[in-house]
């Protein structure tokens, strides 16, 4: 199956989740068929996703479910990037962690020791801070708490929504915001735009990662092509770890603002191509 001719200047490909391959439950149109065009043309594959709500094997088993081969090594979530960054400065500390039950495991198993439901937890040294249904007004509370008594504050994002069948909804830089608005602190954040999920992909992907000169110039831009459907978080993303990305609009942006952020200045991140989908990025129309 041919590709478009934009595919040909790259090696790999990664590929955002929420809103790129799929909207809710279902796959975005052709996005299988667009991920086996790639994997048949011996281009990398990999995923990358600032969802916290789940892990890489919950990820893993949609992704099949959608008909799209995958493996657990392709899938890089922030969840596994907020373990790296917990496990490197803050192990063996006490956290009080917003998040869904795969964040709590991160948390742990970074070394630290959750302290959720008991009478420490608004002296936590940590707060995390990751989008999940469950999110209410004692979580808020006793975040803010811990956060004013000097802990850390750490999120998986700032992504402020979400896109679902019915619609966009909230997500972590929404219940981040509450947090930081009742504390004046602002969060950490390990999730896009940052560069750290990118460069995990390049890691797995056995990419070597672009170089900085002294003057923090990097150097050439790996044959890497990262698609999102977020103008902040993918293609900021993409630009921090010193990437190429493609902005497709079957999630959070606009036709309006892809093509806004296609004619900002050549010092400014800017998409290489914008498309209607996954499926008309890769194979076209």
């Amino acid at each position: 199956m041919l590709l478009r001719p934009l595919l040909s200047r790259y090696d790999h490909v990664l590929l955002d989740l929420d809103g790129c391959v799929w909207v809710g439950d279902d796959a975005t149109p052709r996005a299988v068929e667009a991920i086996d065009a790639l994997r048949g043309a011996h281009k990398g594959v990999a995923f990358v996703t600032n969802d916290a709500r789940v892990g890489a094997e919950d990820l893993v088993r949609k992704l099949w479910g959608l008909g799209c081969r995958a493996a657990v090594e392709e899938v890089v979530t922030v969840g596994g990037a907020l373990q790296h960054v917990l496990n490197e400065s803050h192990s063996g500390r006490s956290a009080f962690v917003v998040g869904s039950p795969a964040i709590h495991r991160h948390v742990a198993d970074a070394g630290l020791r959750i302290v959720n439901g008991t009478a420490f937890a608004s002296r936590a040294e940590v707060v995390v801070v990751a989008g999940h249904a469950g999110f209410d007004y004692e979580e808020m509370r006793i975040a803010t708490q811990a956060v004013w008594r000097g802990a850390h504050l750490l999120s998986t994002g700032r992504d402020a929504t979400f896109p679902m069948a019915d619609g966009p909804w909230p997500g972590t830089g929404a219940i981040l915001a509450s947090i930081e608005y009742a504390t004046d602190v602002v969060a950490v954040s390990v999730g896009k735009p940052e560069a750290q999920l990118h460069l995990t992909a390049l890691d797995r992907l056995g990419v070597e990662r672009p170089a900085r000169s002294a003057e923090g110039a990097r150097g050439p831009r790996p044959r890497v092509l990262a698609v999102g459907d977020r103008i902040d978080a993918d293609l900021g993303g993409a630009h921090a770890a010193g990437l190429d990305c493609a902005i497709v609009l079957t999630g959070a942006s606009s036709d309006v603002e892809a093509r806004a952020a296609q004619d900002r200045p050549v010092e400014e991140p800017r998409p290489v191509a914008v498309a209607e989908s996954l499926g008309a990025l890769v194979l076209g129309d």
